[in-house]
């Protein structure tokens, strides 16, 4: 048996693009709470950065917004990862001096810091332990676990810093989705896309990565068995780019893709895929202009 191709080991998630109500005020939220820089702005969009290079968050406004009453498929969170601990503890900081509400976990390869943005798009900001701290079960997945953060260490660690917003070096760490199916999400993202699995949590979320790390992507059904895609109209994803080292593997990747019968479309920026709850990926080569 031929076995199923993964994912080159450098892949990585670039930047992510998501839906807003009302622009003015996400982008005073993503600078002033988040932290982040605007590094263009063009209609009922901006992109935003920490470096003043890099895209790592596209915020596009949508008209007559769709208020929704629970949670469809989609969107959990988009995780940004911060450099080192140190520029966690000054996040945590400006997050209280904001007075937002803040959820946290100690996951044990990495700490957590979650908050949700003024329509309720989750966002989650952490860093990651050392990989060669990181620990496998039995069954070779990764042990994680939802640990109370050690907050006062985290505070020592900024003790004396200032705050400037979000550090160089700051990227996109993963992204966490609602799915309608858990069985569907894997024959998508798995089998067809590559991603391998690194820890099951029961019947209800799965982890997957690219290279070994504890997870480019959570999926989970806590929105519920078969829930519907999110409206194009309520706040949410639009798509995230996921970097490729060369033009070879984005190749390899669509067309094992459309193979499987998903959805690919080839566009003059390059090639967009679609998972089964309406969320877009689009395969970019590492290191080429965003």
């Amino acid at each position: 048996m031929t076995a199923t191709a993964v994912l080159h080991e450098t892949t990585a998630i670039g930047f992510v693009k998501i839906r807003v109500s009302n622009l003015e005020r996400s982008l005073a939220f993503y600078q002033n709470v988040v932290g982040l820089q605007v590094l263009r702005r063009h209609g009922r969009e901006a992109e935003m950065t920490a470096d003043g290079q890099r895209v790592l968050l596209n915020l596009r406004e949508i008209e007559h917004p769709q208020v929704l009453s629970r949670k469809g498929a989609g969107l959990f969170h988009f995780a940004i990862l911060l450099p080192d601990r140190p520029s966690l503890g000054l996040v945590l900081r400006n997050l209280i001096d904001s007075e937002m509400e803040i959820g946290q976990g100690d996951h044990l390869v990495s700490e957590a810091l979650y908050i949700q943005d003024p329509d309720n798009n989750g966002i989650e900001l952490y860093r990651d332990r050392p990989r060669d701290t990181w620990q496998r079960d039995s069954a070779g997945d990764y042990v994680m676990t939802t640990d109370p953060v050690d907050v006062d260490g985290l505070l020592a660690a900024s003790e004396g810093l200032a705050w400037k917003g979000l550090p160089a070096g700051t990227v996109i760490g993963h992204v966490h989705f609602h799915v309608g199916d858990l069985a569907e999400a894997k024959k998508f993202y798995v089998d067809a896309l590559g991603f391998e699995p690194t820890t099951h949590y029961g019947n209800s979320a799965l982890f997957i990565s690219a290279g070994g790390y504890h997870h480019h992507m959570g999926l989970n059904i806590w929105a519920g068995q078969g829930a519907p895609a999110t409206p194009d109209n309520a706040p949410g994803i639009d798509y995230f780019t996921l970097q490729l080292p060369g033009v070879h593997e984005v190749e390899a990747v669509a067309l094992r893709v459309r193979e499987a019968g998903y959805p690919v479309t080839d566009t003059a920026d390059g090639v967009i895929l679609t998972d089964p709850w309406n969320v877009g990926i689009h395969l970019t080569v590492q290191h080429q202009k965003q």
